[in-house]
């Protein structure tokens, strides 16, 4: 549950706004997201592997 805190003199618009960005930092609709479709896990690893080496690729300085 979020909880958003006002002070006596806030308008709702910045109350919506902070509920807002709260909601998007907890990563609820991502979740939904990544759970709507079923991804094979050899996917899900051979996309962890590709991302791991491209991370490698640019801490190394190996740019192609």
């Amino acid at each position: 549950m979020l909880i958003v805190q006002i002070k006596e003199g806030d308008n709702i618009e910045k109350a919506l706004k902070k509920y807002k960005k709260k909601f998007e930092k907890t990563g609820v609709v991502k979740q939904l997201r990544e759970r709507s479709k079923f991804t094979k896990p050899s996917i899900v690893r051979r996309e962890q592997v590709i991302k791991a080496v491209y991370k490698q690729k640019l801490i190394l300085g190996l740019n192609d």
